[in-house]
């Protein structure tokens, strides 16, 4: 029994991950079809078969010669291109790599190498190489693009060339592409040299095909030279495939250079032609088309948020389909991308793995190129408008991470620049489905669609009306519409709708939430906000204490929160502006005065107290308040006097606080010595 069959069961994996096979089917001793298959055999099922390779002509032809000029200009030597030459020494080299890193052209230069006017022969990677011979004279290499089974191949079938090859002088490389474990199966299988290629460096393949295209050198350097900081980084990303660089190139020829294109106008050409690619590509297979819509929202995260994201996306569009006959028919059910590896769907959609251990996070995904995804967005928008409403439904579900929720969010606002506003019809229901996640979503679209006029205005118009609405989830998204680092909604926007919000809430569950959510935003606007936004932050909640319903009470449980940050600021601003120290102390009384947030209050002022005795300013800031305070005669602060007077000796403020309760009883001022 040959080494070769006892071997087969190690090879079936290896021969199914062979790319672009229709099927492969490996099956020592096993049964295929009805038909007994004994040994080593294997049966493949190609668009040609043997007999056909064996009646019919070699399907074979020359590469043109003006082609291979242009390839070996700009040709860049991968990193084995040294290893793969020596290797090619024996006459018969096998060269593996992903598909669209440039093989090819490492072959035909591996090829073409040492000749000044080479004859090159391609022959089809179809073709019998059993019963195929080189000529005998007048070709210096042939190239075989992946054959469909090359376990098909024997060691002897190979070793048959060499002499023919030898005596015409000339070599023979097979491509083919990348599979775990393939180089070494290959090399004991065969017997022949195995290089694995790896691609060139995108930056000096852009180079190449730069130089080689540019007749006028000076007018390149200037319009490089005036690229933005930071953007031939985005042109030319690291594990950009050569294809791509010399694309890149070509734009900034045609566009940049002879065009006068800025380096942000060749990035948005180039996305949008990748972006129409990918769509065009991933049309007759939903499950490629979901991991494609999942990378443009969700890509830089762990690869299983992308996987589980294209799942549910492909999830809610069957369950469309299955309820829309005429869809189902107009779609199919091709799920290729759900089949295969990972990796490949990746490459298909110009995609990588990224890994940062260091970070921890150990594995994620994104497009080589990020741009490509804005344009995905735009190109759905434009030209299948279908899977918008779908979108929408599917974004409306992420988890509970910050991230992921800023992503939809982002993507929904994406579609609504797209489409003038257009798609924000759909925001409602968005917003209202049964997903906690979903108001934060329809808030995050609210406040960041802003590049278009037109998305703004609808925005505005939706903020207002949701503002006084009886939806619970509609006003949850207005509040958090307003968180500061949401970014397009203005101060003064955000103290209005919120002070609106918090004007007609109601004593229900859905209100409480609500309420929550309002007083986490005004939080963060003043803990975001400089002095100047700070100081209105005060002096609007200052305006709600004089109210006994809903704003006073959030002013009492959010002045606490913001009282214990920053204490430098507050000591600076109670001494320098009278209208900030002014607001601070009708909060503060307002917020002891109140029974659910004294005690918050309470360890506030004991803090501020405490960290008096660091500084002169802070000393005299403490006296002014506790000054102010005292005047104010509040219950609430009297209640806090006689806490500290009866807490324990080691309790923070106890002197100031004697003194204040001094002047309160004495009804006059307190004196304070240095």
């Amino acid at each position: 029994m040959t080494a070769e069959i006892s071997r087969a069961g190690d090879l079936d994996g290896l021969v199914a991950a062979l790319a672009g096979r229709e099927m492969v089917v490996v099956a020592p001793h096993g049964t295929v079809n009805t038909g007994v298959v004994t040994g080593g055999q294997r049966q493949v099922v190609s668009s040609a078969t043997r007999s056909g390779a064996a009646t019919g002509p070699m399907r074979q032809g020359p590469v043109r010669a003006t082609y291979l000029k242009s390839v070996r200009r700009r040709f860049v030597r991968p990193p084995c291109f040294d290893e793969a030459l020596a290797a090619l020494d024996s006459g018969i080299a096998v060269l593996l790599g992903e598909p669209g890193t440039g093989r090819e052209t490492h072959a035909l230069n591996l090829l073409a190498h040492g000749s000044e006017e080479p004859v090159l022969v391609q022959v089809d990677g179809a073709v019998n190489l059993s019963r195929w011979g080189p000529r005998a004279q007048g070709v210096h290499g042939y190239l075989v693009m992946e054959p469909p089974d090359p376990f098909a191949l024997r060691a002897w079938d190979l070793s048959r060339l060499e002499a023919p090859l030898a005596e015409a002088a000339a070599r023979l490389v097979i491509v083919l592409a990348d599979a775990p474990g393939l180089a070494g199966a290959l090399a004991d299988h065969l017997s022949v040299p195995v290089v694995r290629h790896h691609p060139p460096d995108p930056r000096q393949v852009f180079t190449a095909h730069l130089s080689d295209g540019c007749s006028d050198e000076k007018a390149c350097d200037q319009w490089l030279r005036a690229l933005e900081p930071g953007r031939l980084d985005e042109l030319l990303p690291q594990g950009l495939p050569p294809r791509h660089a010399a694309q890149v190139a070509e734009a900034v020829l045609r566009m940049g250079v002879e065009g006068g294109a800025s380096g942000a106008e060749v990035l948005r050409h180039v996305a949008q032609a990748e972006g129409a690619d990918l769509v065009a590509r991933a049309q007759a297979d939903p499950a490629l088309l979901a991991h494609l819509l999942s990378l443009s929202v969700y890509g830089g995260l762990h690869r299983s948020v992308v996987t589980e994201q294209a799942g549910e996306l492909l999830r809610l569009r069957g369950q469309r389909e299955e309820q829309d006959p005429a869809a189902r028919c107009a779609h199919g059910h091709t799920v290729g991308a759900a089949r295969q590896p990972l990796s490949e769907t990746l490459r298909l959609l110009g995609a990588h793995h990224v890994r940062h251990a260091e970070e921890g996070v150990t594995d994620t995904v994104s497009f080589i190129r990020p741009a490509v995804g804005e344009a995905v967005w735009e190109i759905i928008c434009r030209d299948h408008t279908d899977l918008v409403p779908l979108a929408h439904t599917w974004l409306a579900g992420p988890s509970h991470e910050a991230d992921q929720i800023e992503r939809a969010g982002r993507a929904v606002a994406a579609m609504a620049v797209a489409t003038g506003g257009r798609s924000m019809e759909l925001l409602e229901d968005l917003a209202s489905a049964p997903s906690l996640s979903a108001p934060q979503v329809a808030a995050w679209c609210l406040a960041t669609a802003g590049h278009d006029p037109v998305a703004a205005r609808t925005a505005d118009d939706l903020l207002e009306q949701w503002s006084v609405t009886a939806e619970a989830p509609l006003r949850k998204a207005v509040a958090y519409a307003c968180h500061p680092e949401r970014g397009r909604i203005t101060e003064e926007q955000a103290l209005r709708l919120l002070q609106r919000l918090m004007e007609t809430l109601r004593d229900d569950t859905d209100d409480i939430s609500v309420f929550g959510t309002v007083a986490a935003a005004l939080v963060q606007r003043f803990e975001a906000g400089d002095s100047g936004a700070r100081t209105r932050v005060l002096c609007r909640m200052r305006d709600w204490t004089e109210s006994d319903g809903v704003p006073g009470l959030l002013a009492a449980l959010a002045f606490p929160v913001m009282a214990s940050t920053d204490l430098a600021w507050w000591s600076d601003r109670i001494l320098t502006d009278a209208e900030s120290a002014s607001s601070t102390v009708q909060l503060a009384g307002h917020a002891l005065n109140e029974p659910v947030t004294f005690a918050d209050m309470r360890d506030v002022l004991l803090a501020w107290c405490a960290e008096a005795d660091q500084g002169a300013d802070r000393a005299r800031a403490l006296s002014a308040l506790l000054d102010g305070l005292v005047a104010s005669r509040q219950p609430g602060f009297l209640r806090w006097l006689l806490s500290v007077e009866r807490g324990p000796d080691t309790m923070p403020g106890k002197e100031p606080a004697a003194r204040a309760l001094a002047a309160w009883r004495g009804r006059t001022p307190a004196t304070h010595t240095d």
